[in-house]
């Protein structure tokens, strides 16, 4: 049994909510390009760029990045799926995950990041912070904070994977039920 977190109309209004947030912090859309971490973080960093492109009446760019060559506890991948088509250097980088627990995967997207040239910041945003960080690395912002044991897990949905969007919880005591 699992507890759900957002369901398809929390998530929309939650993703709304960050859009005007990243825009009031960085006074517009002005030299904002919005990224991805592939697999999740990249519908939901779509979804942001288009509302803050919605928002302000200029376009936000958007890509994808394929952190798996950089992660330092996972074996390295054969491919690249990065697609990062427009300048980051001297820009203002919102990097979107769909969740941050540990900050591993952020810190394999920030070395994958710099590939691409040196933004003049990097703000983190994420849908889903569980705490239980190893590093030293806080989101800018975030949809919802969720406090979770160890062996929870949270799942993310996204109707680009998934046929649907939707956040629970499942929590470790109930995966031996």
């Amino acid at each position: 049994m699992s507890a759900v977190l957002l369901d398809a109309g929390d998530m929309r209004r939650t993703l709304g909510r960050m859009a005007h947030e990243i825009l009031e912090a960085n006074q517009g859309a002005e030299d904002l390009v919005v990224v991805g971490v592939l697999r999740r973080g990249w519908p939901i960093a779509k979804r942001l760029a288009f509302l803050m492109t919605q928002i302000e009446g200029t376009t936000v760019p958007c890509g994808k990045l394929d952190v798996r060559a950089f992660r330092d506890d996972k074996p390295n991948a054969e491919s690249d799926e990065t697609e990062i088509p427009f300048e980051v250097s001297g820009k203002t980088v919102i990097l979107v995950d769909e969740v941050i627990y540990t900050a591993r995967t952020v810190r394999a997207a920030l070395d994958g990041l710099m590939r691409f040239g040196r933004p003049k910041s990097v703000q983190l945003a994420v849908l889903i912070d569980r705490g239980h960080r190893e590093l030293p690395i806080e989101p800018n912002y975030c949809g919802k904070k969720v406090a979770t044991e160890k062996g929870d897990h949270i799942i993310v949905r996204v109707n680009e994977y998934d046929g649907m969007d939707l956040v629970e919880l499942k929590r470790a005591s109930q995966e031996s039920e």
